[in-house]
């Protein structure tokens, strides 16, 4: 834990990579702020205390880094945690959805039995930048009869507008850039 009693800036446990995966990008880099308990813990609290009391019954983590969020975040909100995954990943019958990349498409699935009629459901990723993939999520979730409740992520990328494609949701970020 922190000795001083100023809160934890989440965003100093954020590192810059240039140039990576591909030249001219700037790679948010969010394994300092893992690898540090309080902040990862602090992170964790913060969005719990968002949703806390907003009757969220299932927590949906998007492959992969959405799983390191949405599990602990699941268990601090007392609900189930239910994994997105990529095509072909899932041992039980699934629904798909295909959504558009920059350079060709993707496959994500979800199990047909993960979400009930009704649910309230929170998806969750680490960070929100386009927005395609959790745009695909989202199809998954509703296409079983969940209820969007939240789509929380650690970090907005704000310049890339993925927000936009989440218009009629309720999105919260912890990090803005």
């Amino acid at each position: 834990m922190s000795s001083t009693s100023e809160p934890i800036r989440l965003e100093d446990r954020i590192r810059d990579i240039q140039d990576f995966p591909q030249k001219g990008v700037l790679f948010k880099d969010i394994t300092p702020l893992l690898q540090d308990g309080a902040t990862f813990r602090a992170a964790m609290e913060r969005m719990a205390a968002h949703y806390t009391g907003s009757g969220i019954q299932t927590v949906v983590g998007v492959e992969s880094r959405g799983f390191i969020f949405g599990a602990p975040l699941a268990y601090l909100l007392n609900c189930g945690f239910v994994p997105v995954r990529k095509f072909g990943k899932l041992p039980a019958p699934t629904e798909s959805v295909e959504y558009a990349l920059e350079y060709g498409t993707n496959v994500v699935e979800i199990h047909k039995d993960a979400v009930k009629p009704g649910e309230r459901v929170l998806i969750v990723d680490d960070l929100l930048a386009t927005g395609g993939t959790v745009s695909a999520s989202i199809e998954l979730v509703e296409r079983l009869g969940g209820h969007i409740a939240g789509v929380a992520f650690l970090v907005e990328l704000t310049f890339l507008k993925g927000r936009e494609k989440l218009k009629g949701h309720d999105v919260f970020a912890l990090i803005k850039y």
